[in-house]
């Protein structure tokens, strides 16, 4: 009877997982400006992985740029920066590794401190690289005010939506009557001929 319960929580967390997934693909069908997409997948991931805070970089010009944010401080947005390395969250860029810290995570050497953002204080701290073929391209981050021990199934889970975010920052940068000719299968069909 133990062994099926356990069965049960871990099919009902894997399903938790694939509607978290699926709704992020729905911005990636969709037209929706890049914004929009990006503030809509930090509140999804608040509301499916449980977690107090989660913040959303994006990289230009060689520094991390705050993007979204689900408790946005209107003077944060687009002007809390990170150059690759500083901090937590450079480090995950510039590495391009999975961040995983369950208590005071303030306290770590690589810890940059914002007096603007009250996340700074928070205990637990989970960040993924965002990557777009093979590229960097941001990092999104998610914290909790308490120590929390991050399991396998959520570090996993972040690092999907990151993947995923990149492929978002990809598609924006598609212009969209491109997609709506031929010319995208004619160039698929024209690397199928090569192979």
């Amino acid at each position: 009877m133990a062994r099926f319960k356990e069965l049960e929580s871990r099919l009902e967390g894997t399903e938790h997982q694939l509607r978290l997934v699926q709704r992020i693909s729905r911005f990636m069908a969709r037209e929706v400006n890049l914004a929009d997409a990006l503030h809509g997948v930090v509140g999804l991931v608040v509301e499916f992985m449980q977690c107090d805070s989660c913040l959303l970089y994006l990289l230009q010009d060689n520094e991390l740029v705050l993007c979204a944010s689900n408790n946005p401080q209107p003077d944060t947005i687009g002007t809390v920066r990170l150059r690759l390395g500083e901090g937590l969250t450079g480090w995950v860029a510039r590495e391009r590794r999975l961040l995983s810290i369950s208590r005071e995570a303030y306290l770590d050497p690589r810890f940059k401190f914002f007096t603007d953002l009250p996340e700074d204080t928070y205990d637990a701290f989970l960040s993924a690289p965002v990557i777009a073929r093979n590229c960097i391209t941001g990092v999104i981050n998610v914290q909790h005010r308490e120590p929390h021990f991050h399991t396998g199934d959520e570090m996993e889970l972040l690092t999907t939506v990151g993947e995923q975010v990149g492929s978002l920052v990809a598609l924006s940068l598609v212009d969209t009557a491109i997609l709506q000719t031929s010319a995208v299968l004619d160039q698929v069909m024209a690397l199928v001929r090569r192979h």
